[in-house]
């Protein structure tokens, strides 16, 4: 059995949030760290590449990287509420028949494939085991790996505790998490990748790995 069961995260990554982030994307695109991990897989070279992002929600990502040369991509989401918002957004652009969407739990599921890259925003934060999840990103990185996550300063675990509090107030079941940093980078680098590049923000870090050659 699953470490996390999907009920969990349906409660928070709902159909409402769905329909808002894909609103906030076509009202003005990706925010920032988004932007940057879409910068740091171009710099790497993505033309031609397969692309597979866990818990990419709608697929603003992936539709970006599609834009900027990606062969296809496959998400892995863990909510099947994305799904109506994401098959929209993709209809829209144009992409849809280069986009594959499964649901389960990435890092407990053997059955997805490799990837040339491998992408996670805003996911390590809301999974317990972090060593698995990011080692299986990585084992299954053929070229690159990049995700993000919170700083582990003072201010991020109060947000995160005063967050995790409400939840239990009302009686969610679902827990955020503010993994130390340089445990995460080496849990990658056990698996061959180095970093290559990194953003450093008030609310959201992120980590470039490439493959040793």
């Amino acid at each position: 059995m699953s470490c996390c069961s999907q009920s969990r995260y349906g409660q928070v990554f709902d159909a409402k949030l769905a329909e808002r982030d894909a609103a906030k994307y076509r009202q003005g695109g990706l925010h920032a760290p988004a932007r940057w991990i879409v910068a740091a897989v171009r710099e790497q070279g993505v033309e031609g590449a397969d692309v597979l992002e866990v818990g990419g929600g709608v697929g603003a990502i992936q539709l970006e990287l599609l834009k900027a040369g990606a062969a296809q991509t496959v998400n892995v989401e863990f909510s099947p509420a994305y799904e109506t918002a994401a098959a929209e957004l993709a209809r829209e652009a144009g992409g849809a028949d280069r986009i594959e969407r499964e649901i389960g739990d990435f890092a407990q599921n053997g059955r997805f494939g490799d990837a040339d890259v491998v992408v996670m925003h805003r996911v390590v934060c809301c999974y317990p085991d972090y060593e698995r999840l990011v080692g299986e990103a990585a084992r299954r990185a053929r070229r690159m790996l990049v995700f993000s996550f919170p700083p582990r300063n003072l201010l991020a675990r109060l947000v995160n505790w005063s967050a995790n509090l409400w939840m239990r107030v009302r009686r969610n079941e679902f827990r955020s998490y503010v993994h130390p940093p340089e445990a995460m980078i080496e849990a990658a680098r056990r698996h061959g990748l180095e970093p290559v590049a990194r953003r450093r923000g008030r609310l959201w870090l992120a980590v470039a790995f490439a493959r040793e050659s």
